[in-house]
């Protein structure tokens, strides 16, 4: 049986990085009355904090279904400073966590919105991760990748920030992480896919380190990392879709197909391609591909979808996935904001 491990330094921290949150917030002037303030870039935006409502007991009921003999948390597109959805939704992830005990959580980009992080030092820290993944059972190790809102500020910052806090767990800006439980085991594959797209290579006043990144070697590294997995299963995350409904530039889309998807393909051992950036929930399967594209949804903010070729499932709704993984089974279940379990992807073997 697994062993929750409590961190209790690392509560002590939060409890006095909360304090100094909140007398940081009110030097700036912010209310911080529950919810924290929204930055000058988004002010256009009538931006409202949304209460967390109580789960219903059917729903919870349901819950028992995630547990496996390794369980994973995914999130991302979150950081809007608590604002919309987030706070809510991190106290669901929270309260589900204390009942089917995830390893971890992977967070597949756009931590911070909307131009990433300065420093190690920068509020956003607080506003958009501190002080809304506060719930004692999120204190867990959280194993990030950067998204294209964080290209837009200081990456390495974004990646030293395990410095600062003992559960960010970001070793490089792609990499690897197995879990074993018995005779379980399961590879995750976290990459850095804004460097795979032209257009942010390109746009280098907007977007500074994107071009400064060796797309060639990452596929090299995934290359011989899916090369040598001998795992039950492998799943790959990144930011950014191979295949989705939606209205942002199809360049992107096209660039993942053409670097990345050989790469998946060549080896036959890739389960899933889950991503993020498109800000709702879809479930793409492509005839004669053995690969399930995923995109999960925002973690605080969704977006209307349709479905496109290949859709299994779509839903606007906001929330966050879970990966139930067995030795015959492997699942990923999308989560709404009010706990239910939306849409299941099952693999089988």
């Amino acid at each position: 049986m697994k062993k929750k491990v409590v961190r209790e330094s690392c509560g002590r921290r939060m409890a006095v990085w909360s304090l100094a949150a909140m007398m940081l917030l009110g030097s700036m002037g912010m209310q911080a009355q529950g919810t924290v303030g929204v930055p000058a870039c988004c002010k256009a935006k009538v931006a409202t904090a949304a209460v967390a409502q109580p789960v219903a007991d059917d729903v919870r009921a349901e819950w028992q279904q995630l547990k496996g003999d390794v369980t994973l948390y995914m999130t991302n597109d979150m950081g809007r400073n608590g604002y919309y959805d987030q706070k809510p939704i991190a106290e669901l992830m929270g309260e589900m966590a204390g009942v089917v005990d995830p390893e971890c959580v992977f967070a597949a980009g756009d931590i911070h919105h909307f131009n990433g992080v300065a420093s190690l030092q920068d509020p956003l820290w607080m506003t958009n991760y501190e002080l809304v993944y506060s719930h004692p059972d999120l204190m867990l190790d959280w194993f990030p990748v950067c998204g294209n809102h964080e290209y837009r500020g200081n990456t390495q910052a974004f990646m030293d920030y395990g410095k600062v806090s003992r559960r960010w767990m970001m070793p490089a800006r792609y990499y690897t992480k197995v879990f074993k439980h018995g005779n379980t085991s399961v590879r995750i594959v976290m990459l850095d896919t804004t460097p795979l797209i032209d257009f942010y290579r390109k746009n280098s006043s907007v977007y500074p380190d994107a071009c400064k990144q060796d797309a060639e070697a990452q596929l090299a590294w995934l290359d011989e990392t899916l090369r040598n997995a001998k795992e039950d299963w492998v799943v790959v995350m990144g930011h950014h879709p191979i295949y989705a409904d939606t209205n942002k530039k199809e360049s992107e889309r096209l660039d993942m197909q053409k670097r990345l998807l050989p790469v998946l393909h060549k080896y036959n051992n890739v389960a899933i391609y889950a991503c993020g950036h498109i800000h709702n929930f879809q479930h793409i399967q492509k005839k004669g591909d053995n690969i399930d594209y995923v995109v999960n949804s925002s973690s605080s903010l969704a977006r209307p979808v349709k479905p496109t070729d290949g859709t299994v499932f779509c839903s606007s709704a906001d929330g966050f996935s879970v990966f139930t993984v067995d030795k015959k089974q492997l699942k990923m279940s999308m989560i709404d904001k009010d706990g239910k379990i939306i849409h299941t992807i099952a693999k089988s073997k």
